[in-house]
């Protein structure tokens, strides 16, 4: 798998900006687009310092989610409560995977305006300066509790097959997204997603939806960047060499995080209409 440092095994700074990142993505997980930068050596560092600011005053989220907001995505057949259930998704496991698929249209949006904001910088470009850094912004609740990320190397066969199929390639190591590691905790409800959806990761309405999402981000990221201040002196900029490999993940990513609102919003559509929580009135 792709290169990346696990929270768990987080420590010091790298630690610090990991609960920064769960708390202004609002989600309690960080993505593997920083996890993965992690591994590189002051990249993770120095990514924050520049960029931090768009998102502890809340302009990148803002940007992203209005971006995302209204996207619409072609639709899969309804899935029946009885369907989980004969997949082994009981109560509390349909509920996670809701809170699954929201988690991914949720932070999917906010790391292409991460990516987008440090491919400026890669490319040479620097902000104006005359943005401040400002402070107070309140993030959403954070989704539901979610599965832990099932390692594909402590699967079946069977099942990393499964979900290799729903996966892509970043600097010549294979990459599955978070989403479907996450449904992999149902091995038979993700059979059926993979079945459902590996047509349509070539299908133009579905690529349509993608690159409508593309086209809002890009657009969010201009004045995003114009109002950060200025680069900060420390930490030092990474090598120059490491560019290029940072620059072909982004490009995954670009091509990744799109799919994870696309079908995320396309499982949680298929899903039944959540139960009543219990003690609730039945309308």
């Amino acid at each position: 798998m792709l290169a990346e440092l696990r929270e768990g095994d987080a420590t010091g700074e790298i630690a610090e900006i990991y609960a920064e990142i769960r708390r202004l993505w609002a989600v309690p997980y960080v993505s593997s687009l920083q996890r993965h930068l992690a591994t590189r050596s002051g990249w993770l560092p120095w990514t924050w310092a520049a960029l931090g600011p768009a998102f502890t005053s809340g302009a990148a989220q803002a940007a992203a989610w209005r971006a995302a907001e209204g996207l619409v995505v072609p639709r899969l057949a309804p899935i029946s409560r009885d369907a989980l259930r004969v997949w082994g998704v009981d109560d509390a496991g349909e509920r996670a995977v809701r809170s699954v698929c929201a988690s991914f249209v949720r932070v999917s949006p906010v790391n292409l305006v991460l990516s987008g904001l440090l491919r400026r910088l890669l490319e040479g470009e620097r902000p104006p300066g005359t943005g401040r850094r400002t402070a107070g912004w309140a993030p959403p609740s954070p989704v539901g509790r979610l599965p832990a990320l099932v390692d594909p190397a402590a699967l079946p066969p069977a099942q990393q097959a499964v979900l290799a199929s729903l996966g892509t390639t970043v600097d010549g190591q294979p990459f599955v997204p978070g989403l479907y590691r996450m449904l992999a905790s149902w091995p038979a409800f993700l059979a059926h997603v993979a079945t459902e959806l590996h047509p349509r990761l070539t299908d133009a309405a579905t690529l349509a939806a993608g690159e409508k999402l593309l086209a809002a981000v890009d657009a969010e990221i201009p004045p995003v960047f114009a109002a950060l201040p200025s680069l900060p002196t420390a930490p030092p900029t990474p090598p120059e060499g490491e560019f290029a490999a940072v620059r072909a993940a982004l490009d995954t990513y670009r091509k990744t995080s799109p799919e994870m609102v696309v079908f995320g919003r396309m499982i949680g559509d298929a899903l039944p209409s959540p139960m009543p929580e219990r003690g609730a009135p039945i309308r």
